[in-house]
């Protein structure tokens, strides 16, 4: 293969991978029906976004948390109002049901080895759904109001087993690790 191929080759790879990150970007990202969010945030592990409006009148914050995971099976975003990290967060976990369909919940992560089972969390959720298209799933929330004001510290997470609609420990290395960070909703 001559320089001018390979140059040309390498070219089209740049512009392939660039096009590819910036179609998943939160900013141009386009939900079905008529659902607008003011506010977004690329996530900076597990292909993953969050998308938010903060409305301050009631101190809730209408979500939509996004994730492309490895293989369907679940994923899960949460708020940890006492710390940081996994332990002590509570979560919206969406679960990918064997006829397509997903059910969406709330739990608390008590321990490294939750039971995933549905648990009420200390603040409100509420219209919880998920949504489950071109490999993406999607959860849908109103949370809040928030009693430690706009400022929280979050996680978020995925997994490719689910058994008895209960997602299963999901990895335990690398970017699943990582996936946490403090977030204010007013700034972004």
């Amino acid at each position: 293969m001559d320089t001018t191929s390979k140059t040309i080759l390498l070219f089209c790879i740049l512009i392939s991978l660039f096009l590819i990150s910036s179609a998943q970007s939160c900013s141009n990202y386009t939900f079905s029906g008529t659902k607008i969010f003011k506010s977004c945030k690329d996530l900076p592990y597990l292909q993953a976004h969050l998308h938010w409006n903060y409305i301050a009148s009631t101190r809730k914050v209408d979500i939509a948390y996004r994730a492309t995971p490895t293989s369907p099976g679940w994923i899960a975003w949460a708020i940890n109002p006492t710390g940081t990290g996994m332990v002590g967060s509570e979560a919206l976990v969406a679960v990918l049901n064997p006829n397509g369909s997903m059910t969406a919940y709330t739990t608390q992560i008590n321990s490294y080895n939750p039971s995933m089972q549905p648990r009420a969390l200390s603040f409100e959720v509420s219209n919880i759904r998920a949504e489950y298209s071109t490999n993406e799933m999607i959860i849908f929330a109103i949370v809040g109001p928030l009693k430690n004001g706009t400022t929280v510290n979050h996680v978020w997470q995925d997994g490719n087993s689910v058994s008895h609609n209960i997602p299963q420990m999901h990895s335990t290395s690398g970017p699943n690790i990582q996936s946490m960070e403090k977030l204010d909703f007013l700034s972004g």
